[in-house]
C-alpha cells in the first residue's frame, strides 16, 4: 500500500478539548505536525521535488495521517513546481492552510495591506481540496505592542471565518536549516549526523518545556501543535524526529484534532503578541519569565551548532 502510495504521489511531481484523563483511554501526550513557508526552493541538500518526495514518504512510513502545510502563494511566482508539491501533499492526505500572500511581519506593515495579504492567500486557497480556514502569523507576530493593530488582524481574521493556526511548540527549526546552508555555502565540514541529533534533541526538549508550561497554566496538557518548515533538514530528520518524540511519550495527532482543542479560542491580552500561544497564555496567567525554550535564543543555537555540528572550540565569555 505504502509503494502504491509513493508511486502516485511520484507521478503528481513529475507532472508540470477538554481536560484529558489517560483513564478514559485519551493520550496524555498529543502532537500535530506543521509546516510553514510553502512552497520553498530548492535547498543545500534536495531540490524542492526531492525534498516534497521525502517529507511525504517519512510521514506515510511513520504513520503521520494528516500535517498541515501554510502557504504563501506569492512565492509560486518563484518557484511554478510547488504547486505539484502542495497537490502531492493533498493527494498525501495532508491539509493547506492560510499563511498570508507574501509573508509580511505584522508590525512592520500596514493592517490594510496586510489585510490584503490574507484575502490574496484566501483566494488562491478558497474551494481546493484540501484547504483548512485556519490562517498562521508569519514570525508568529501577532502584532508586538501593537494592541490596535493586533485587535484589528483578530476582527479582520473573525469577519472572515478564519481560526488562528497557532503554535504551541516551538524551536527555531528554521535556524538550524539556514546554519547548514550557510555553512556549507561556506565550505565548512558538516557533521549532518551531527545536525540531526542536535536537531532532533531541541524539538524533542522543546515539546517538555512547552508542554510543563502548558499544564502549569491551563492545568492539563492540550493538543499540541509543533512548527517546522518545509526545509531540506527536516525532510533529513522528519523520520527520526517522529520516532524520537513516540519514544517520549508523544502520540502524533492530526492537524484537525489539535485545532479543535479548546485553547484554540483564546486571544490573550498581552504586553507583546508574539510567539507561541502557550507563552502568551503563560504570560497572561502570571507565570514569570523565561516562558520559551532557551534554544529559541539564535545565540545559544548557534553555539551549539558551531560546537557540535562544526566541531569549533567553544567561545569564552
Amino acid at each position: 500500500m505504502l509503494r502504491l502510495l509513493l508511486i502516485v504521489i511520484a507521478a503528481v511531481l513529475a507532472v508540470p478539548a477538554a481536560a484529558q484523563d489517560p483513564s478514559e483511554g485519551v493520550p496524555e501526550k498529543r502532537i500535530a505536525i506543521t509546516f510553514d513557508d510553502t512552497p520553498r526552493a530548492s535547498g543545500a541538500l534536495y531540490t524542492s521535488d526531492e525534498r516534497a518526495l521525502r517529507l511525504i514518504s517519512a510521514m506515510a512510513e511513520a504513520g503521520v495521517k494528516q500535517a498541515a502545510f501554510f502557504i504563501n502563494p506569492r512565492s509560486l511566482g518563484r518557484r511554478p513546481e510547488g504547486e505539484r508539491h502542495i497537490t502531492a501533499y493533498v493527494a498525501a492526505g495532508h491539509v493547506i492552510a492560510n499563511h498570508t500572500h507574501s509573508h509580511p511581519r505584522l508590525r512592520d506593515t500596514e493592517t490594510a495591506e496586510y489585510i490584503a495579504s490574507i484575502d490574496a492567500a484566501g483566494r488562491w486557497l478558497n474551494g481546493r481540496e484540501g484547504y483548512r480556514p485556519w490562517f498562521r502569523f508569519p514570525y508568529l507576530d501577532e502584532g508586538a505592542d501593537d494592541k490596535p493593530k493586533r485587535d484589528a488582524i483578530r476582527a479582520a481574521l473573525a469577519q472572515r471565518g478564519l481560526r488562528n493556526g497557532y503554535v504551541t511548540v516551538d524551536a527555531s527549526d528554521w535556524f538550524y536549516d539556514g546554519a547548514l546552508t550557510g555553512a556549507m555555502r561556506d565550505g565548512a565540514e558538516v557533521d549532518l549526523e551531527a545536525l540531526a541529533e542536535l536537531f532532533i534533541e531541541s524539538h524533542v526538549e522543546a515539546a517538555r518545556v512547552y508542554d510543563d508550561l502548558a499544564r502549569t497554566s491551563l492545568g492539563r496538557s492540550p493538543a499540541h501543535v509543533l512548527l517546522l518548515h518545509e526545509t531540506d533538514l527536516v525532510a533529513l530528520t522528519l523520520t527520526d524526529l517522529i520516532a524520537a518524540l513516540r519514544a517520549d511519550g508523544w502520540t502524533i495527532i492530526t492537524a484537525d484534532e489539535a485545532y479543535a482543542d479548546p485553547m484554540g479560542d483564546a486571544m490573550p491580552d498581552v504586553p507583546f503578541s508574539q510567539g507561541t500561544l502557550v507563552e502568551m497564555i503563560a504570560w497572561e496567567h502570571g507565570i514569570p519569565a523565561p516562558r520559551w525554550y532557551e534554544r529559541n535564543n539564535t545565540n545559544v543555537a548557534g553555539a551549539l551548532f558551531r560546537e557540535r555540528v562544526l566541531g569549533l572550540p567553544v567561545e569564552e565569555n
